[in-house]
Parts: structure tokens; sequence; C-alpha cells
């Protein structure tokens, strides 16, 4: 039996392929096959066509067809599931080409080939990686993966915050490496995303568990996986073919097979990554590949130096805790939409404890799934509430199990009653706005577990600029301070056919308006807001006007804001500060830091030549100076070691390279990776302290 395969956004005409499927039919062409491998590719998806049984046919010439036919959960997970006619078959190079174009499968497409397991909570996964699909409903909202640049349901966990330019490597990674590659080590001082909304921070900073060490096949896999990626990272885009992304495959496999599901969830966003460069994809963004690169390089040197535990290793699946009996109250919904096909919808929740909570509903569909998810029934113990009523609702769930980000699970053991909902002013979700957002924020900079938990604040508006807006937080007695800095509010996410753009847009129309703002804070980004909803601020007559069965508030991603909901123009308060002519201040932007992640960077798109040509251009001095003048000296130093390294090629007198490995390339480009990300993150803490 088999599916018929619908494409979905970004995934072309062919169903998505097991990575061990590519990889062994990779494996198994001739050396004059595979430098014809990458050609090949390019054209296989304008020949395919529709066949008998949800099917896809390829015709190569007269005498070469292969025809593509996954299986029941419409993936190839088989190599018996693409078949070709000619006589090299089944290593021959027109089978390999068409797999080598296909999407490639996560392990939570993979997992809908196994019986589902009975609705009980299930088996830990990882942090900030793909999960399978099990009995809870929607639990697919984290499918897409923090490097392919899609917004996910629950917000991940960010890594470790230095402060001042102590180097950044984490504690994870030990100084010496006696079974694997070796990478350098610091101290970090504090923990703290993208999902996601924002592409995303990842948990590659969390510390191991010393009392569960990594098994040899782990460290023998992990290591493996390093060596795959360390030749990728040097050769760059332009080398990363067919040839060089199967060997990624493979290792990922390997490291699959012998528990580390976390590094094989980095690989393949790598090979992802990958793909969308060499094709010049829409989804294609190079910081995004950058940052996946190093979550795969972090994590693999750490597991292969001995290092291991749930944070490093991850997990199958996500595991769920019973949680007893619940009384949650709805804040808002927020859509998800990512780069490979999946939609839906992620419903924020609150306990009277003040304990947020997430009732996800993410399945492939893409953006026609994100937008009509949000009135979709919620498949929770038998609520009779959709996804809009239980926003503005609450449930009293009994036998309710929950995971360890706050998804809420759909085990047949649960059981779930409306409640009434709460206003934004009652409590528990008073409690949300009731602190300055600089006071929230260096509390949650100090409790990891809290980093990507929603933020409330009261702003007036200052001025759209942009597809954001800039607004400045209310003092507690309702008005303005003259001090008060900028804060950014951007889209929940930014595809222009949901409603948080224009939303945001018509929101700036109203410079001085009073909002209440409930989003979730980039961490990636200075001082800026994810807005998910908004509402009115109590007591204020410049302020929205929305109608009372919406429990004053609307969510940005759904409710589209109308000119009857704003009050008047000539109704702005007097006295209020006047608003900038440009942008905000952005210490990112002002801090030469953009100067190392353009080199690292350009050590992914251009390989570790592409490097080496500044030394001999004689322009590292450009990038140096500027980062010594402005103290960072430990980010100068590791900028000057990656250059060095990258064009030191030692040769004999025969003019034979004697150490042609790229680990010391590959270590030296991860110590300056994983700095750069820890004083990003310390400048974005400085800019929330500001408030």
């Amino acid at each position: 039996m088999s599916t018929e395969h619908t494409p979905g956004p970004g995934t072309g005409p062919f169903p998505p392929v097991a990575p061990d499927v590519v990889a062994e039919a990779v494996e198994g062409l001739t050396s004059r096959l595979r430098k014809k491998l990458d050609a090949a590719v390019e054209g296989c998806a304008e020949r395919a066509r529709p066949g008998a049984d949800g099917a896809v046919q390829v015709r190569f010439g007269e005498d070469a067809e292969v025809t593509v036919r996954p299986g029941p959960s419409g993936v190839v997970t088989r190599a018996e599931h693409v078949v070709c006619t000619c006589l090299l078959a089944p290593r021959c190079l027109h089978r390999t080409a068409v797999l080598g174009a296909a999407p490639l499968a996560g392990p939570e497409d993979m997992a809908a080939e196994e019986p589902d397991p009975d609705a009980a909570p299930q088996p830990p996964t990882q942090a900030g990686a793909p999960e399978a699909p099990g009995p809870e409903a929607g639990e697919a909202a984290d499918r897409s993966g923090a490097a392919d640049g899609a917004p996910s349901g629950p917000p991940v966990r960010p890594g470790t915050a230095p402060s001042g330019d102590s180097p950044a490597t984490p504690a994870s990674v030990p100084a010496s490496v006696s079974t694997g590659p070796r990478v350098a080590t610091t101290e970090a001082t504090s923990t703290a995303d993208h999902g996601p909304a924002t592409p995303p921070a990842t948990a590659a900073t969390a510390e191991p568990d010393p009392a569960s060490p990594a098994t040899a096949a782990q460290a023998g896999a992990a290591g493996a996986l390093w060596q795959a990626a360390a030749g990728a990272l040097a050769g760059g885009v332009p080398a990363a073919g067919a040839v060089v992304q199967a060997e990624l495959l493979r290792a990922a496999h390997t490291a699959r097979l012998a528990g580390l599901p976390r590094a094989e969830a980095a690989a393949l966003r790598v090979v992802r990554g990958l793909r969308n460069a060499r094709d010049r994809r829409a989804a294609h963004r190079l910081s995004h590949l950058t940052e996946a690169f190093r979550e795969l390089l972090l994590v693999c040197g750490s597991v292969a130096s001995g290092a291991g535990g749930p944070a490093l290793t991850g997990a199958a699946r996500r595991a769920y805790r019973q949680g007893g009996s619940l009384h949650t109250y709805g804040l808002c919904r927020e859509p998800v939409l990512s780069a490979t096909g999946y939609g839906g919808v992620v419903t924020h929740l609150i306990t009277p404890d003040g304990v947020q909570l997430q009732v996800s509903d993410v399945r492939p569909g893409g953006l026609a799934r994100a937008r009509g998810a949000g009135s979709a029934s919620v498949a929770l113990g038998g609520a009779t509430l959709d996804h809009a009523g239980l926003a503005r609702g609450g449930l009293l769930i009994v036998g309710a199990t929950i995971s360890a980000d706050g998804r809420l699970g759909s085990g047949r053991g649960v059981k779930a009653t409306p409640l009434r909902g709460v206003a934004w002013t009652e409590q528990p979700a008073a409690a949300l706005f009731a602190a300055p957002a600089a006071r929230t924020i260096a509390a949650r900079t100090a409790d990891p577990d809290t980093a990507g938990a929603l933020l409330g604040c009261d702003v007036a508006v200052v001025a759209a600029v942009g597809g954001h807006l800039l607004v400045r937080e209310l003092g507690p007695d309702g008005s303005v301070p003259v001090d008060a800095p900028l804060l950014r509010l951007l889209p929940g996410h930014p595809h222009p056919e949901l409603a948080h753009t224009e939303n945001l847009r018509r929101l700036g129309t109203r410079p001085g308006l009073r909002l209440r703002v409930l989003g979730r804070p980039d961490l990636a980004r200075a001082a800026t807001l994810r807005a998910l909803a908004v509402g009115p601020v109590p007591g204020a007559a410049y302020t929205l006007r929305l109608p009372a069965d919406r429990l004053d508030r609307a969510d940005l991603g759904y409710d589209r804001l109308q000119g009857v909901h704003l009050p008047p123009e000539d109704g702005r308060p007097a006295g209020d500060p006047p608003g900038p002519v440009g942008e905000a201040p952005d210490p990112l932007a002002e801090s030469p830091l953009w100067r190392v992640r353009g080199l690292l960077e350009t050590g992914v798109s251009g390989g570790r030549r592409a490097i080496a040509e500044t030394a001999r251009a004689g322009t590292p001095s450009a990038t140096l100076v500027p980062l010594r003048r402005a103290g960072l000296a430990t980010a100068a130093e590791l900028t000057g070691a990656l250059v060095a390294e990258a064009d030191r090629r030692p040769r004999d007198p025969f003019g034979r390279l004697t150490d042609p490995g790229s680990d010391a390339y590959a270590r030296a480009w991860l110590a300056l990776a994983v700095h750069l990300s820890a004083a990003e993150r310390s400048l974005v803490a400085a800019s929330w302290a500001a408030y």
C-alpha cells in the first residue's frame, strides 16, 4: 500500500527520502559516475511527472525511467521504493540523481512507518531537534528545525552567554580529545531560541552530564561525523556536492544508530542548508547554515571527547510526565509555518501558579494549514473548543501529560472540560505584565528554563520602520519616560500571507497609541520582542478598542485589526516624547563583531581557501584592529588564529601536504563561532538591561 505524495512548499515534486537510502545509492556508484552526479541532479525536478498509484516518474532518454513509489507514510525508506529500468540499475546514475534531488526526510517523517505507540508518556526527545509525531495532537511543531529558519511552536533553550570578552567555548567541550577531534574550551557563566521563532539559538552549549559519559559507539560515531563535517566546512558550499552530502548523511545515519539523534538532526540541517545554497533557493540563509555548522561541530566534538548526557546526545521522542489535574487559561494563538511544508498553530496557556503551557497542532500542509488551524478543533481530551476559543477560554484537564518544554499531550487517559477564560487584567495572566521588561529579562537570563517564555509589557507606539514597530515601555504611572529606550516589535512570523506584518503596520499609523503586548523575546536581536497578541492598556484613553467578546485582545497572527479598533488620530496624548527619525540604536550592528560573523560566513560559503585569501591579500588588520580597539581582544586573537590556520598548508620537500586533514581548521572555526555567539548574546542582554 502506498499513499499519494502531495508536494509541499519547498519540497519539489518528489516525496521525502530517508538519508541512509541516499547515502547507500551514492556509495554504490563508480568514481566515474560520481563525477557526473551533480550535473544529473540538476535536471531531475523538471523531468518529474506524476505516475499511477501516487508514484513519481522521471525519464532519462529512451531506455531509462526512474519510478519513485514511497511507502505507506509517503516517505522513501527503502532502496526498492526507487527503481530504474536501465541496465546498470540499481547502481546507476539515474536512480541516484533522483534520490539526490528529493528532499531529505527527518526522524519525524520516518517514524510514521512504525506503529503508533499508545498515548501514554513517550520516551524523551532532545531539545532543539525535530521530534517524531506521537499520538498527541500536533506534536510536530518542531519538525522544521532551527536551521531551516522556520518558527517552531515551543521555544528552545538558548545556550550559554559569558560576560565580557572571555573565550566563549562552553565547558561541555573538553580541552583535549582522546577519541575524536580536539576542541578548545573555556568557562561559560550564565545560560539563557526561533525558533523562532527565529533561526534559532539552540542548546548547543548545554552542560554534559558527568554521570552519563558517551559510549564507545557514540564517541566513534560522533568522531566520524566530525570528520565529514570538517571536510564539508573546509571545502565550502562550492565543493559540497552530492558526494560530500552523502558522506554527511552516512555519518548522520551511523550517529542515529549509535543513539545520537541530536547530532543526526544537526547534520540533516547542514545538508539541507548546503542544498539550498547550491540550488540558490529562496529558503537559503547563509547565517542559518553557519549556525547549523556550529551546532554540528560543537555537539560532535563534545561527544567524541567522551562527554555525554541527554543534553548532548538527545533522544528520539519527546518525554511526557504525568501532570495530574490542571486548570489552564488561554493567552493567545501563534501560527506555525516551516520551510519544509509544515503548518499549524500553537495555543499558549497559563496555569494559576504562572506556569506557561502549549497545545500544538502542526501537520504537513504549509501556509493553508497554518491559516486554517487557528480555528480547528482542539484534539485534547475530548474538548469541544477550537483553538480560537481556547485562546480566550480555559480547560480543566484531568490526567494531563506534560513535556519538559511545557507541551500538553493528548493521551487516552486525558479528559478536558471547558472553563471561562480570564482577561489579561485578571490573574494569572496579569502577572505577565506586572514587572518591567528589564527585570523580567534579567531574571530569565539567570534561569534558562524560562528564557523562551512569553513576556508581557505595556508600551507606547513611536513609529513604524520597515516591517516592525518601535515602541517605548510605559512607566508605572502610564506615562512615557523621556529617557525610555526603544524596544522593537517584530512580527511573530514574517510571511506576508499571515496577519502579523499587516497588523503591525496598521498599529504604526497611530504614534502614541498605548498597547499591552504579549510576545516572545528574540534573544538573537537587541531589545526585540516577537509580538504575538495585543490588547488595550487598562485606564488609558488612547488605546485599542476591541470587542468585549474577544476579551479585549487580538491574536496578531489571525485577527486582522481594522480602523474601528483604533482610536481617532486627534486623541493622541500631549507631551509624548518625539519619535526617532531612523532606526533604533543596535549594539550588535554598531559592534565590530559583524566583521567576525562575515569572516565565519565567508568560510562557510567559500571554504578555507576563501578565508586564506584574506591573509594573502593583507586584509586581516582591517578586521583585527577594530576588534582590539573595541576591547574585544579574545575575538581578535581567535580571528587571527582562524586566518592563520586556513592559510597553513605545510608541505614536504616533494610538495606533498604533510597535514591534509581539516581538523585543526575546523577547531579554529568552531572556537571563533562559539565565541561570537556568546558575545552577541551578551550584547543582547545588555540592550535589555537598559530598561
